[in-house]
């Protein structure tokens, strides 16, 4: 198999184009390709007319001659990394692993203990995605808040309600990577994610992909426990025993035990009761950096002309954005979860505090661009040395944006921002806000060294997107869920000091992002299921 590379042809070409390049870099004879496979397609924008860049295994019949003749060339021979997993350990399993959350981290630990024959359990506190989505829209429209299914928590974790964007800077030699987006494009995604850039798959699809891996996951024997919340660890001798559950709801809530000798810990960036009971049983934990900031739209239209000029192919779809500046003081500013043709959404999952993310759907259609505009935040800025300081300044921060929009999303244009004034009217760019808004002070959310901070990173940005700093840009608040205020330390062999936790994903501090969660959920199955031998009769 030959590989090919920076193979480029203009937007819009034909398969028979796309053919004719190949067979014409490659100096292949006629009827010489047997078969191909597009293994990345990007977007160079910084020439007109517009060109898509392929990376392309080729398999041919004059394989060697053209390999030969390669030197220097784009051409190599194609290193592919098929993924396996490992051969099951030695230790005793005396009852099914169980796996704490069904996000990303979560949802690939459980498939992959499945399908190696484990029969893992998997306790999600929310609701199947289903629900959720009607729990989430009923907050949205009414204001009240499920604070066990939300934007947060439920089937499929944060990720289900965001962009969907699968890219992921992660260093994959061992082909997880590849095995998250077969497992997606299985469960009914598009097959362009296995080649794109950045592939994205937007909050409508993703809802069918989480019900149908869940399904996988139980034809191969697995258990999803859904209204299922974690609220306590048994441990003996610095080992894992087993948990506590608190199944239901309301009046119909009961209190169960659960034993297992394995725990797959994947509750996600924001279970913030989950923290404060791992810190009252002892189980290490670090405070760790993360950052906060604001949502900033435009409109889409805008950032189409500025990212690829006029009279760009509709083919293109929206367009993206990634910005960074460095900012007087040292702190770093920078875009964060973009979305293209999105929303901005209450992301709230705790009463009185107000958070916001970003969302899409497949299609990025909506009228609005919008990012996360972040400032990076550590210790020194918590006030304590507390492991959950840093949790606690999440909820200042929040406690902060529900008072300025009196539990509505606070919204205020960007001219205003910098006066300190709250906005009266918008101007031509319309908020595109999944929950209630109304106009606040959304500088007076941060201290005043971070709302400085943003404000000069949002102005620096303007040098890199023409119109990125226009006075009615939209900024909404608080962005403070960007990556999990802790680290739950683990070993090589991806164990707590607490024998038979594996932490793992977003809310352990190890992810940032669906591919990169879903793939460290993957790292964990395998140190389970190199360890442990497969159960005969496991007990659930």
């Amino acid at each position: 198999m030959i590989r090919i590379q920076q193979l480029k042809l203009a937007v819009g070409h034909t398969k028979e184009e796309l053919e004719q390049k190949l067979s014409h870099e490659l100096k292949l004879s006629p009827g010489s390709l047997i078969h191909y496979e597009i293994r990345k397609q990007s977007i160079d924008a910084r020439k007109k007319p517009i060109q898509y860049v392929y990376t392309i295994d080729v398999q041919t019949k004059e394989e060697e001659r053209v390999l030969k003749r390669a030197k220097n060339s784009k051409a190599a021979r194609a290193e592919v990394h098929a993924y396996h997993l490992p051969q099951p350990g030695r230790d005793p399993l005396n009852h099914a692993p169980v796996v704490v959350g069904s996000g990303p981290a979560g949802l690939f630990c459980g498939l992959m203990l499945a399908r190696a024959g484990y029969c893992p359990v998997i306790l999600e506190r929310g609701k199947p995605v289903s629900e959720r989505k009607r729990a989430v829209e009923h907050f949205w429209n009414t204001g009240q808040l499920d604070l066990k299914s939300n934007v947060q928590f439920g089937e499929g974790g944060a990720g289900t309600f965001s962009d969907g964007k699968l890219n992921t800077l992660v260093k994959d030699s061992a082909g997880r990577n590849r095995l998250v987006l077969e497992a997606f494009v299985e469960a009914g995604a598009p097959p362009e994610i296995l080649w794109q850039n950045k592939p994205h798959l937007g909050t409508d699809l993703l809802m069918g992909i989480v019900e149908r891996i869940r399904s996988r996951i139980e034809e191969l024997g697995g258990r999803i426990l859904f209204e299922s919340q974690m609220t306590d660890i048994t441990l003996k001798n610095g080992r894992v025993q087993g948990i506590q559950v608190v199944r239901g709801q309301g009046e119909c809530e009961e209190t169960c035990e659960l034993e297992t000798n394995v725990l797959i810990l994947a509750p996600g960036h924001s279970a913030r009761d989950t923290f404060q009971m791992l810190k009252a049983r002892g189980i290490p934990m670090e405070a760790k950096s993360f950052a906060v900031g604001v949502r900033l739209e435009h409109s889409q239209d805008m950032i189409n002309l500025s990212q690829y000029g006029t009279d760009y192919p509709l083919e293109l779809g929206a367009a993206s954005y990634k910005l960074t500046r460095k900012v007087s003081g040292g702190r770093g500013v920078y875009s964060f979860c973009m979305c293209p043709g999105g929303y901005v959404v209450n992301a709230s999952s705790e009463n009185g505090r107000l958070a916001v993310n970003g969302m899409s759907y497949q299609s990025r259609a909506g009228r609005n661009a919008n990012s996360a505009m972040v400032v990076t935040v550590g210790p020194e800025d918590f006030g304590s040395t507390d492991v959950l300081a840093g949790m606690e300044f999440q909820r200042r921060l929040e406690e902060a944006a529900y008072r300025a929009g009196e539990g509505s999303v606070p919204v205020q244009l960007l001219c205003d921002y910098r006066k300190g004034v709250v906005s009266r009217s918008l101007g031509e760019i319309e908020p595109a806000i999944k929950g209630t808004w109304s106009f606040g002070d959304v500088r007076g959310i941060f201290p005043a060294e971070l709302a400085k901070a943003l404000e000069e990173g949002i102005l620096g940005c303007e040098q890199i997107l023409t119109g990125f700093a226009r006075g009615d840009a939209v900024l909404s608040g608080v962005e403070s869920r960007t990556s999990s205020p802790v680290r739950i330390p683990r070993n090589r062999e991806m164990e707590s000091p607490i024998g038979g936790l594996y932490p793992c994903g977003e809310g352990a501090g190890y992810a940032g992002g669906i591919t990169s969660a879903a793939m460290d959920g993957v790292k964990a199955a395998e140190a389970v299921i190199s360890r442990y031998c497969l159960p005969n009769g496991v007990k659930g």
